[in-house]
């Protein structure tokens, strides 16, 4: 198990070595843009209610199967039956880990959106930056004022 986090934290620190998000080549830092986190947040959305329903409809048509093989006198209805609770556990874990990867991904757009309006409007240049621009310096933009 430590070799396979291994593998992945050293998979995961040469993402800009791949080209990945956004990372210089060589960087250790993993970049996400707003779309990316928005398509994650969707795609998290839209895996909670699929399964939301798919999950349901999979319990009900085992416990009918369940309910049948045990009425008939097979022990591997008694057995089914047992493995509901489980697969309800596991369906209900699932839907919470997706509800609150949508839910925090939602929250870290809109918050990062926030900040960035927050900085924005406080980095002003004295005179426009550019022909008929306000003198607006966008927060992603900061950085190239200070090298």
């Amino acid at each position: 198990m430590g070799a396979l986090k291994a593998a992945a934290a050293m998979r995961l620190n040469s993402t800009g070595a791949s080209g990945g998000s956004g990372a210089a080549k060589g960087s250790a830092d993993y970049v996400v843009s707003d779309d990316e986190l928005g398509d994650i947040g969707h795609a998290a959305f839209g895996l909670f209610n699929g399964l939301e329903s798919t999950g349901k409809h999979a319990k009900m048509a085992s416990e009918t199967a369940g309910t049948s093989l045990k009425g008939d006198g097979f022990d591997t209805g008694a057995a089914f039956t047992e493995v509901i609770g489980t697969w309800e556990t596991q369906v209900k874990t699932l839907l919470q880990a997706c509800a609150h990867i949508s839910n925090h991904l939602d929250y870290t757009k809109a918050s990062k959106k926030a900040d960035d309006e927050w900085i924005e409007t406080q980095l002003r240049i004295v005179g426009p930056i550019a022909a008929e621009a306000d003198g607006a310096v966008p927060a992603s933009q900061v950085s190239k004022y200070f090298q």
